[in-house]
């Protein structure tokens, strides 16, 4: 008999919920399947198979806390599982744990509603005891998990892939409340952000930057940038080269507040917002003052991915020393990005929309972006806020600057 265990956690990280299991106990798996999913503070961590064989007792069950390489299961390697599986009682079907057989009084009958036990029977214990409780179809339910699979928030509150008739009778003339827990990243992020609005001087700067020189730059060689490099021309990357070049002319901007003292980073981390359907998750770029442009283009499109399939890791959105966030994707004209501590400034992007603007005494039509610097005054004097983000500015409204280093 063996144990599996949760992964272990970074310092940083104190403990995990379990989320979802894959499997029941009794239930013979393969080497590296799937087993259970642990959220934690930052990312959902996998717990796989270490061999072939049989999962003989769950330990923790969904919604649990777990610790670092705690054991959540046990594991008979090598073991398969019986040819007849015996019926679950009520409390193993909604717990996902083992009942001695002896206490096991008779299979459970299933109920008339043949077609939705069906549903049901693929589904996690969790899943199934929501489904029993509230009537919702698991196959109606536009599921959240990995490879869309139903999870237990899904069936709390469910976002109907076709549209269930018993759901819209009990809709019609309620007014209707759903009480769903928070999940463990948005009460971390919750928490970071409040105390990033309570614990910091945090003051927001505003400009506007001519897009036109870069989409004309864009426009001229994404197809030759793209068949070079294999990756798309966007504006992200040359932004995050333009911040870049800022940091290093403005020290305190790459700086964090460590007590008493002021942390000066003599590198680059640039974290990027990435959205997902766990939500806002900021992955770091390394080193970006030794990256080309194809080099941050191809790890913002690698990032976006692994958020999209839930695949970030610990150490990829660790640390950072300044962010950039582009709510402009979503439409926002602008706004005022909260910090995100330790780092002492943010850089917020905005939607291209074309405006009148007065140039050499002549109104010209141009697609302009509003910017915005959100800093932390207690260390950023207004001034190189400013600065800073005219700096930017220059740069996007110039490229030619960042290859001649002006």
């Amino acid at each position: 008999m063996a144990d599996i265990k949760a992964p272990v956690f970074p310092e940083s990280v104190p403990d995990g919920t379990i989320v979802e299991w894959h499997v029941s106990a009794g239930d013979a798996v393969s080497r590296d399947q799937l087993l259970a999913e642990i959220e934690t503070d930052k990312v959902v961590l996998e717990v796989i198979a270490p061999d072939d064989g049989v999962i003989t007792t769950i330990v923790k069950n969904v919604d649990d806390t777990v610790l670092s390489d705690e054991v959540i299961a046990q594991f008979e390697a090598g073991a398969v599982a019986a040819d007849t599986p015996k019926a679950l009682s009520e409390e193993e079907a909604e717990t996902g744990t083992t009942v001695d057989p002896t206490s096991v009084a008779a299979p459970i009958q299933p109920k008339e509603d043949t077609k939705a036990e069906g549903d049901y029977k693929d589904q996690s214990p969790a899943v199934r005891k929501a489904a029993k409780e509230s009537g919702v179809n698991p196959a109606d339910v536009q599921g959240s998990g990995r490879g869309g699979r139903v999870t237990k928030s899904d069936m709390v509150n469910p976002q109907l892939k076709t549209t269930s008739g018993s759901v819209i009778a009990t809709a019609i003339g309620e007014r209707a409340e759903t009480r769903v827990p928070m999940t463990r990243l948005r009460k971390t992020v919750a928490n970071r952000l409040l105390a990033a609005t309570q614990e910091t001087a945090m003051l927001t700067t505003f400009n506007e930057v001519n897009m036109k020189p870069l989409m004309d730059l864009r426009a001229k060689y994404k197809d030759q940038f793209e068949k070079r490099h294999g990756v798309k021309l966007g504006f992200m990357s040359l932004f995050v080269k333009a911040a870049t070049e800022a940091l290093k002319r403005f020290p305190a901007v790459n700086a964090s507040i460590d007590g008493d003292d002021i942390v000066y980073h003599g590198y680059y981390d640039v974290g990027v917002a990435v959205s997902s359907d766990r939500g806002l998750v900021v992955p770091v770029l390394r080193d970006t003052d030794g990256m080309g442009l194809a080099d941050v283009e191809s790890g913002i499109r690698d990032y976006a991915t692994k958020a999209r399939e839930g695949k970030l890791s610990l150490d990829e959105m660790t640390g950072g020393t300044f962010t950039i966030t582009n709510g402009g994707v979503f439409g926002s004209l602008m706004s005022t990005p909260i910090i995100n501590p330790p780092q002492t400034a943010i850089l917020g992007m905005h939607a291209i929309n074309e405006r009148p603007m007065a140039v050499n005494g002549q109104v010209v039509i141009l697609p302009m972006m509003y910017l915005a610097l959100s800093y932390d005054h207690r260390l950023i004097d207004g001034k190189d806020a400013v600065q800073f983000l005219v700096t930017i500015k220059e740069l996007i409204e110039d490229p030619a600057r960042l290859i001649l280093d002006l």
